[in-house]
């Protein structure tokens, strides 16, 4: 289930989305300020954003264009009061994808949202809690920065997202990572990867809680950690 963001301090409108977009296939986290958004944002991965133009503290306008200077390419829709063409194109040159003019049809909104998904087909994209790889562009964010990365760091947090909740042995990595090569590599080397990728990605590297060591058997990617 594709999972949104929705942007919107209208307190009928909100409500009206949390119930019918859910009807509609959509799973939807809610924020009612730009505060609010960005906190979410750099704390899990969306699908789509949803983003009202007008908040208590700011505009849809600075999420959108903080998302985009971060790199991220998640789908964009402005909610905006007004289809008046200074905001369309406010909203267009901030790195928008959509935008559609309140009040709207659910059905509308909906076909919209899924055009824009269908732009990111599924396997592009591989998100765990704050982490998110986009495979398109070959590169991984954390809480909405970019990870500087090795290729093979890389490869291997894909492999490790790409089988989530599973034990993968060192010779099942090494052979994924190597292309059946593993042999010719130093099992050290692994070790290596493991501990530089840790440190990328864990808060406390020496307590790790997410890419885990599974004693005698391998490593192991923990979906539920915090």
């Amino acid at each position: 289930m594709p999972h949104l963001l929705l942007l919107e301090d209208d307190e009928s409108l909100l409500d009206g989305l949390l119930y019918a977009l859910p009807k509609n296939g959509f799973s939807v986290e809610p924020a009612r300020s730009v505060a609010q958004a960005e906190t979410l944002l750099h704390s899990r991965a969306f699908d789509l954003l949803l983003l009202d133009v007008s908040l208590p503290d700011g505009s849809g306008f600075s999420v959108c264009e903080k998302a985009r200077a971060s790199g991220s390419q998640t789908p964009i829709i402005f909610l905006t009061a007004s289809d008046e063409e200074p905001n369309v194109i406010r909203g267009l040159d901030s790195g928008a994808d959509d935008y559609i003019a309140k009040p709207f049809r659910l059905g509308e909104l909906c076909s919209r949202i899924r055009a824009q998904l269908r732009r990111t087909p599924q396997g592009e994209r591989l998100r765990s809690g704050e982490l998110e790889v986009d495979r398109l562009a070959g590169r991984a964010l954390r809480g909405g920065k970019p990870l500087d990365l090795t290729a093979a760091e890389y490869r291997l947090l894909c492999l490790l997202l790409e089988n989530r909740g599973k034990t993968l042995s060192r010779a099942a990595i090494l052979n994924a990572l190597w292309d059946g090569r593993g042999s010719f590599v130093d099992d050290n080397t692994l070790s290596v990867y493991i501990r530089r990728l840790r440190e990328k990605i864990e808060d406390d590297p020496s307590h790790p809680e997410r890419l885990l060591t599974v004693r005698g058997l391998g490593y192991c990617w923990k979906e539920d950690a915090p």
